[in-house]
């Protein structure tokens, strides 16, 4: 077979296939899934066809032109053959150093490969086709590697190896297994594997494999199951059957099915999880391990040089305080939970509707619905106050499309319209087993007599409405429950609240390894010294108790002993210290006035303070679309008629004014009126364009009694605000009937009759309505892409093409969407012949739709153009600039949208993701081999052209959900990623939740990079699971995603002063804060250390056993404070001016391994100053009457030594002094100077501790002392104040140069260069508009004129009851 180069072709193939035995599918339609064996067959299939394309593409290429290798010893240069075939030498590496690329045409050959923004690919955007059950595994089955046991990586392993084990079937064993069910049995004994079930491949409960000799029973009881049972289906249950009994309002026969209630969690902890938790959370933490087990072995008696509380205790205070600040987080997240879960439904009971919480709903209730309300769990529609049973519901929660969708009820449950009705319903349901696949359901409705008598009835989805989704332009319904709370399609898609670990976290963690190795070597080698100068020495130390024979007990000892001397060198009050910093940096976010949201009162909120430091770090941002960049809100803008355009809100230098004969500028609206009333030229031309906008469509009309205003209903968002726009020029649409609608035009109620509807499509980009006028005329309207309207054109069409092509890049210029208008008369014979065709191909049952797009064709022709609309998919306040702010940041920006393709590039254009000048690469393939070749072939083509003068960073990749599906898989994901990370912006549609959650999971798992997924709707809350940082916005969707996120704002543009500054200075503060506490303990406890040398190892400590740890608790505990909750190395408006300085976050610049040790090593120095030559000042302390001060004397100098260098390091490092800063540094002093006359007169009294007994005298009175304290820490700073002044004057880095403009206050040189900017912006801005003009319509394909057909709006609507 050879490659075919045709898009259409290549994407439709398979759809006519052997193995689709209906040829009627259409392929706009949503496909059931398929069995398990077919789809392996299609792709067996799929496979054979990739290895004969393989095959001809390689014979049809000549010997003779493949690429030679150019030179074996220099492979620093290649060269290509036509083909775009790279040398073997060349495969060694991804980037050759230089290419050579002789001519512009060669450049222009690699630009045609690498971008697809030129074609008009004609493309069904396809949803996808749900996880493979290697994703779903992998999804379900990785967690973090940090929080991995070692138990839960050997299953990981084992699991990854069977399944390697699985794919590896011999290629002929396999293939006759899958086309021969007979023969599938010894197939698989011979490939040595065992035969699994579907549906439990996907289940956590079920049996993980199936007997082989029960395969083909297995597959006939699921080919003849008529009931649509879950043998398709991504799960399996966890008894092993395939379906599930659901009796219809009936309680008490459900009961014994134990269902799942409704309540549903989305809590870290609960009553009986919260202390396992939060102790493996904890101890996760090696240096609360460490602290544990030096509080243990305190216990022993005879090793313990201190107190035996003085590290238990203080780890009992830092687990209670961190034990108290996760159940106030959590606490919060419960009441959330509890909020939503007690909101109320209506559920049948008897002969009446009660009301109940939704924790209280349950499997097998009848609900009644009403507009505007929530759906409360996954539900069977059974009937409507609308036509036929129809319902509207809104699913931008579930999926991110903002277009209503159209449910329907069976038709003989539609008849069911009073309680009555209801009551008398007799019956169960047997469905599919709960799963996460959101387009798909399979399932039977039995009667069991009662008003429907004794029948089984179909279900498809098209009957299912999910949690999460809202009524909408639907009075009520009434329908039954299936599935509840965590066994919802919505829930299935959630992942549990998972333990996120930040990456300065890890960094700590492992830092605290090195040290606890050095603090072992520390104490073998001090308890080796004890027994080697115990042994030399024995004679001279007869007046001690030395236990003859027990040197190894002895030596074992004294590690211990010194384990727990050295021990502080690891901080006990670091991690408090970190708790309580993050907790306040949280309070800060909180209490931002900037992020505050006067509309909605919503100010920011921090759910979780445990993660303020890797919002300074992000690389990555992973954004919905629907309700986080856009508001979900069409506004009619603007439009353009007859050349002439016209505006809702006009500035004044752009009003319309007439020069030369020709009209310049902008009318508004009301001028707009004034011209349709007044005999103008333009009128009949204006007069048709508001008759198209107010006839040729699918809305629905819909006025409350009593109430003068219409509500339109409209599955499509662009239509409604169409119609909306036609009122403005009072064309107002009142009445739908099922062959005609009315319109009041300028006051005079018309009629028109719908003769025929040719449906908008993704392959058509167009919709018309052929329509018979008052007057009698036969019209046809049609609207659609200016690509598709203007090459239908009449020839004699043009006076107004140029002005109308210029009005749609200024359209889109501006971020609207555009649709051009235009319309054509039909005589009556003409009208008759096409219908006649039109008929036919509406009641063929072979490629139906296909025939009606080709008869549409015939119609649609030879147009006149009136002019084009300009819609505002209105973007929330400051997303571009935002966007633009954080790309100039260095974070890349993924939008993950359930939306259309077209909508997707719109707002990504719009939002200023894609700039003008990008090329886009666009993925919409259909099988896997063929997005496995395009990835391919794209990855070339980039390889292929660096070194050349092309920009590869201005490349965009559009991907379906379809190809996204085969992108994820595992022989494809590299690709993928490869090329996705290559590009400066990603925007992935139509893509379900779980994908959302896959695509984040593998970047973060292949990159090392810290991620943020933003959204606003249930749809999104997996994504914000899986990311480093999860930030929801209380938006229109809910507030699902807020409850589930780390952080929650009220619009999206908070997150560049969340990111930017908050980020910035948590990750700021907390690393230097880390580091300080560590430089401290270091800088006191090896003292410790080198006093062990003078004194025989004998493990006796310098310091009073107290003052030790009042060092850590009470006198050198504020300055980390200070620091890491006021500190600001840049203030918040330079970092929002100069936004590369977030770079230094992703780079790690402030706490890194090498920073750590500096400060390690910069301590070690200290400790050496402050003991060795302390040691030698006080070496001969003789006083004037000729005592001596003796070991305590001499410790607390040291120590008060070490306390001011200490102090004055906190005070050097120090950006910005506040009244908290000094109350800190000078305050810590001060204290121990008032502390210690204090202590050493009530603790002996006390008989707490009686070494500074008497010894003030010898402290306060004694020049040394000051003298020590002074030249010590003097000396100490000299080299740390002479490295800060080479490094800033000498080595400045960038937030030096930022620091100086900011305390100078030098004025900004950069506007200049930013006019310059927006003039290159609008020149590309031009290229980019003439090839794509600003396109975007968001539709339901196909079954809109069925909809239409059945309203008659003239009718009174059922209440229900």
């Amino acid at each position: 077979m050879a490659s075919s180069s045709n898009t259409n072709n290549t994407q439709h193939s398979y759809l006519h296939s052997p193995l689709v035995e209906d040829d009627s599918i259409s392929v706009h339609a949503t496909q059931p899934r398929r069995p398990a064996y077919q789809l392996s067959v299609r792709r067996a299939v799929e496979r054979e066809e990739r290895a004969r394309r393989e095959a001809a593409r390689s014979s049809s290429i000549p010997y003779a032109e493949t690429l030679q290798e150019v030179d074996y010893e220099d492979n620093s240069e290649y060269e290509y053959s036509e083909y775009g075939q790279k040398s073997f030498a060349s495969m060694s590496r991804p980037y050759p150093k230089r290419v050579s690329i002789y001519d512009d045409n060669k450049r222009q050959s690699i630009m045609e490969r690498i971008d697809d923004s030129h074609l008009d690919r004609e493309h069904v955007s396809l949803p996808s086709r749900g996880p493979s059950m290697y994703q779903r595994m992998q999804f379900m089955d990785e967690v973090e590697d940090e929080n991995d046991t070692p138990l839960r990586k050997a299953s990981l392993l084992l699991k990854r190896q069977l399944s390697k084990r699985r794919s590896n079937v011999p290629d002929g064993a396999m293939r006759r297994s899958l086309l021969d069910p007979s023969d599938s049995t010894e197939s698989y004994r011979e490939a040595n594997i065992p035969m699994q079930d579907i549906g439990a491949l996907g289940s956590t409960n079920g049996p993980a494999a199936m007997p082989a000799n029960e395969f083909d029973t297995n597959i006939n009881s699921n080919m003849g199951d008529s009931l649509g049972g879950n043998s398709n289906s991504p799960f399996g249950s966890g008894s092993g059957d395939n379906f599930r009994t659901v009796h219809i309002g009936n309680r008490e026969s459900n009961a014994r099915f134990k269902y799942k209630h409704n309540r549903v969690s989305t809590a870290k902890y609960n009553m009986l999880t919260f202390l396992p938790k939060f102790l493996f959370e904890q101890f996760s933490k090696y240096a609360n391990v460490f602290f544990l087990f030096t509080g243990c072995i305190q216990q022993i008696k005879g090793v313990s040089p201190t107190s035996r509380f003085t590290t238990i205790v203080p780890l009992a205070v830092v687990l209670a305080a961190t034990a108290a600040k996760e159940l106030a987080e959590d606490i919060k997240r419960h009441r959330s939970d509890a909020d939503m879960n007690k909101s109320t439904a209506r559920v049948l009971v008897g002969t009446s509707f009660e009301e109940r919480a939704w924790r209280d709903v349950q499997v097998g209730d009848i609900l009644r619905v009403q507009n505007k309300e929530a759906i409360p769990a996954d539900i069977v529609l059974l009937s409507s106050s609308e036509p036929e049973g129809m319902c509207y519901v809104e699913t931008s929660n579930l999926d991110g499309e903002t277009n209503l969708k159209v449910k329907q009820a069976l038709p003989e449950t539609a008849k069911l319209m009073t309680v009555a009705d209801l009551s008398g319903l007799r019956g169960h349901l047997k469905t599919e087993v709960p799963n996460d696949s959101l387009y798909t359901f399979e399932g039977t409705l039995i009667s069991e007599g009662g008003c429907l008598g004794f029948r089984e009835l179909p279900l498809s989805p098209t009957q299912v409405l999910l949690r999460g989704a809202m009524l909408r332009n639907t009075d009520w319904i009434y329908a039954v429950v299936v599935f509840t709370g965590h066994e919802t399609k919505l829930m299935r898609n959630a992942t549990a609240a998972p333990i996120k670990r930040t990456s300065v976290e890890r960094t700590t963690n492992r830092q605290i390894i090195f040290l606890f190795i050095i603090l072992v070597i520390l104490a073998v080698m001090s308890a080796l010294g004890s027994q080697i100068m115990t042994s030399r020495n024995s004679g001279q130390l007869a007046y001690l108790y030395l236990p003859a024979g027990e040197g190894a007990k002895t030596f074992v000892k004294n590690i211990l002993t010194f384990i727990i001397l050295y021990n502080n060198l690891i901080p006990i009050s670091l991690i408090v210290t970190m708790e309580v910093v993050k907790f306040q940096q949280a309070q800060l976010i909180n209490a931002d006035m900037d992020m505050y949201d006067e509309t909605s009162d919503t100010p920011a909120l921090a759910r979780t303070s445990s993660l303020v430091e890797e919002l300074g770090q992000v690389e990555y941002i992973f954004s919905d679309k629907t309700g986080t960049l856009t508001c979900n809100i069409m506004e009619f803008r603007q439009c353009s008629i007859g050349g002439v355009m016209y505006s809702d809100v006009i500035e004044a230098s752009k009003r319309a004014r007439v020069v030369d004969g020709e009209v310049v500028g902008q009318y508004d609206f009301s001028q707009l009126r004034d011209h349709l009333r007044e005999n103008d030229p333009r009128s009949a031309q204006l007069f048709e364009f508001f008759q198209l906008l107010a006839t040729c469509h699918t809305v629905i009309p819909e006025q409350r009694p009593g109430d003068a205003a219409i509500e339109y209903q409209a599955s499509s968002p662009d239509e409604a605000a169409l119609v909306k726009g036609a009122s403005l020029a009072d064309f107002v649409f009142t009445t739908r009937k099922p062959r005609s609608i009315n319109v009041q035009v300028m006051g005079v109620e018309k009629e028109y009759e719908v003769l025929n509807i040719n449906e908008f499509n993704s392959t058509r980009k167009r919709m018309s309505a052929v329509l018979r006028c008052p007057d009698g005329s036969i019209k046809l309207y049609c609207k659609g892409a200016d690509t598709v309207i203007l090459e239908r054109l009449a020839d004699s069409t043009g006076g107004c093409v140029p002005a109308t092509l210029r009005h749609l890049e200024e359209y889109a210029t501006e971020g609207l969407r555009t649709l051009c208008i235009a319309m054509r008369d039909i005589s009556s014979r003409e009208y008759e012949q096409w219908n006649m065709q039109y008929t036919r191909a509406a009641t063929t049952l072979t490629n139906r739709q296909q025939e009606l797009d080709r008869v549409a064709e015939l119609i649609e022709r030879d147009l006149e153009l009136l002019g084009a609309t300009a819609i505002e998919d209105k973007l929330q306040d400051g997303v571009p600039q935002t966007i633009y702010t954080l790309a100039q940041a260095g974070i890349k920006i993924w939008v993950l949208t359930g939306d259309r393709q077209e909508t997707a590039i719109n707002i990504g254009y719009s939002c200023k993701l894609i700039q003008e000048d990008f090329s886009l690469i666009i993925c919409n393939e259909t099988t896997h081999w063929e997005t496995k070749d395009f990835l391919q072939r794209k990855l070339d083509a980039i390889r292929e052209g660096h070194g050349s003068n092309i920009d590869f960073d201005a490349l965009a990749l559009v991907i379906d959900g379809r190809s996204l599906d085969f992108a994820l898989e595992k022989d494809v994901e590299m690709l993928f990623l490869e090329l996705a990370t290559l590009c400066k912006a990603v925007i992935c549609c139509r893509v379900s939740p779980l994908q959302k959650a896959l695509v984040v999971k593998l970047v973060k798992r292949r990159r090392r990079a810290i991620l943020l997924a933003i959204g606003d709707g249930a749809n999104d809350v997996s994504m914000i699971q899986a990311a480093h940082v999860g930030v929801g916005i209380s938006g229109q969707e809910g507030l699902q995603a807020a409850r589930s996120a780390d952080f929650a704002i009220a619009q999206f543009r908070y997150l560049r002063k969340l990111l930017l500054v908050h980020g910035a200075w948590s990750y700021h503060r907390l690393s230097k804060m880390i580091l300080f506490s560590f430089y401290k303990n270091i800088t006191l406890y090896i003292t410790q250390f080198w006093y062990a040398l003078f004194n025989v190892f004998s493990g006796q400590t310098v310091y009073e056993s107290w003052s030790i740890t009042f060092y850590t608790v009470f006198f050198t505990v504020m300055p980390p404070f200070a620091i890491g909750v006021f500190d600001q190395f840049l203030n918040a408006r330079s970092l929002d001016r100069y936004p590369e300085m977030y770079k230094m976050g992703q780079k790690g610049v402030f706490f890194n391994v090498r920073s750590f040790w500096g400060w390690a090593i910069n301590a070690f120095y200290h400790s050496v100053i402050l003991f060795f030559l302390g040691t030698m000042i006080l070496f001969n302390d003789i006083e004037r009457d000729g005592l001596v001060g003796g070991q305590w004397v001499y410790g607390v100098i040291i120590y008060t030594s070490v306390l001011t260098t200490v102090l004055l390091k906190a005070a050097l490092i120090t950006n910005m002094w506040t009244k908290w800063t000094v109350f800190a540094i000078p305050g810590s002093l001060a204290l121990w100077f008032a502390f210690l006359p204090v202590y050493s007169v009530v603790a002996p009294k006390f008989r707490t501790s009686t070494e500074y007994e008497g010894i003030i005298v010898h402290i306060y009175a004694n020049p040394r002392f000051w003298l020590t304290v002074v030249l010590l820490s003097v000396l100490c700073m000299i080299r740390d104040y002479a490295y800060k002044y080479l490094k800033r004057m000498y080595f400045a880095k960038a937030y030096h140069i930022v620091q100086e403009i900011q305390k100078f206050n030098i004025p900004d040189y950069r506007p200049r260069m930013e006019r310059f900017k927006k003039a290159v912006h609008k020149a590309r801005l031009l290229q980019r508009l003439r090839r794509t003009r600003g396109y975007a319509f968001s539709q339901n394909e196909g079954g809109q004129e069925k909809i239409i057909r059945a309203y008659d709006t003239t009718m009174q609507k059922p209440d229900g009851y």
